[in-house]
C-alpha cells in the first residue's frame, strides 16, 4: 500500500486539486461567480452526463439492483451513526442534525467521479454515477429531512419533492424507459450531449474552488474536526464493512467504498443557509474536510 501512496497521489489526486485550485485562485481574479458556474453544471452539464450513461448502460444486470441496495443501506447506516455519535457527546440537537446532513452529502460528484475514473478507469464511471445518483437522492432526502426537523419546516413532502425536480433525476427518469425499450437515439443527439458531458467534471472542480474561495473562515473547532473526520473515515469504514453483504466486487466494490469517502459536498451549506441550520460550522466542515481529504482520499484510494 505504501508503496502506491505517492503515485496515486500524483497521479490521482493532484490532477483533481490542482482544478480545484484553479478555480480557489482564478475565482476572485477574473470575478467568476461559483453560482453561475454551479447552475451551469446542475442544470445542464450533469443531466447530459447522467442521460447518456443511463440511456446506454446495462440496466439488466443483478449487480446494479444490489449496488443501489447497497448505497441506501450505507446512507441509513451511516445517518443512524452520526446520530448516536453526537447523542453520546450530548451536542445539541442542531449539532446534531448538522452532523447528520454533513455525514450522508459526500462529494460524489465533484471529487467521486473524476478521482474514480483516474483511479479505477473509465469502466467504473458507470458504478460511480450509479453511486452518485443514490447518494444524492438519499441524502437529499435524509439530509432535509434532518434539517427542516430543526428549522420548524418538518415535513417529508419537501425532500421527496425536491427530490423529484432535481434535474439529474429528471434525465434519468427520461433515460430510464429509452433504455429499457431498447430505443437507439439519433447520432446527432448523442453528439449533442457528449459535448457538454464531457465538460461536466472540469467546470465542477473548478466550480468547487470558486466556491471555496467565497468561504474563507479557516477557523476549525473540535466540532468541526469530529464532523469531518465522520464524513472521512467513518463513512467509508462502514461502506467497507457492509459491501461484503452484497457480493460486490471489482470496480462496483471499489468505487461504493471510495465514493463514501468524498469530503463534505458543498451543497451541504446550502442546505444549512436555507433551513438556518448552523450555516457558518457546515461551511467550515466543507471547507476543511475538502482540505483534509487530500490525505484521507490518498489513503482510501492505496487501500481500495
Amino acid at each position: 500500500m505504501f508503496a502506491q501512496i505517492l503515485p496515486i497521489f500524483i497521479n490521482v489526486i493532484t490532477p483533481v486539486f490542482a482544478l480545484v485550485l484553479i478555480g480557489y485562485i482564478a475565482g476572485p481574479r477574473l470575478d467568476i461567480q461559483a453560482k453561475s458556474l454551479s447552475r451551469l453544471a446542475y442544470f445542464i452539464l450533469i443531466p447530459a452526463f447522467i442521460f447518456l450513461t443511463f440511456v446506454n448502460a446495462d440496466l439488466g444486470n443483478s449487480v446494479v439492483i444490489r449496488m443501489i441496495i447497497y448505497m441506501i443501506i450505507v446512507e441509513v447506516v451511516i445517518a443512524v451513526v452520526a446520530l448516536i455519535i453526537g447523542k453520546v457527546l450530548r451536542k445539541p440537537a442542531p449539532m446534531i442534525a448538522a452532523y447528520i446532513l454533513i455525514m450522508v452529502f459526500g462529494n460524489v460528484g465533484n471529487f467521486g467521479l473524476p478521482l474514480i475514473e483516474f483511479r479505477l478507469g473509465e469502466a467504473a464511471l458507470f458504478p460511480a454515477t450509479v453511486y452518485f445518483l443514490v447518494i444524492s437522492t438519499t441524502a437529499f432526502i435524509i439530509g432535509v429531512g434532518a434539517a427542516s426537523s430543526q428549522s420548524g419546516k418538518a415535513s417529508y413532502l419537501t425532500p421527496l419533492i425536491s427530490v423529484l425536480k432535481t434535474p439529474s433525476i429528471l434525465a434519468f427518469l427520461f433515460a430510464l424507459p429509452l433504455n429499457l425499450a431498447n430505443v437507439q437515439i439519433p447520432l446527432f443527439s448523442q453528439r449533442l450531449l457528449d459535448l457538454p458531458a464531457r465538460a461536466m467534471v472540469p467546470v465542477m472542480l473548478i466550480a468547487l474552488g470558486v466556491q471555496l474561495a467565497e468561504n474563507r473562515d479557516f477557523s476549525i473547532t473540535k466540532d468541526v474536526v469530529i464532523a469531518s473526520l465522520l464524513r472521512l473515515a467513518v463513512a467509508p469504514a462502514i461502506a467497507f464493512l457492509l459491501v461484503g453483504f452484497f457480493g460486490l466486487t471489482g470496480i462496483e466494490r471499489g468505487a461504493g467504498i471510495i465514493q463514501s469517502g468524498m469530503p463534505a459536498a458543498v451543497l451541504c451549506s446550502i442546505i444549512a443557509m436555507e433551513h438556518n441550520l448552523m450555516p457558518k460550522f457546515v461551511t467550515k466542515v466543507v471547507l476543511f474536510s475538502t482540505l483534509a481529504s487530500v490525505v484521507t482520499l490518498t489513503i482510501l484510494l492505496a487501500l481500495v
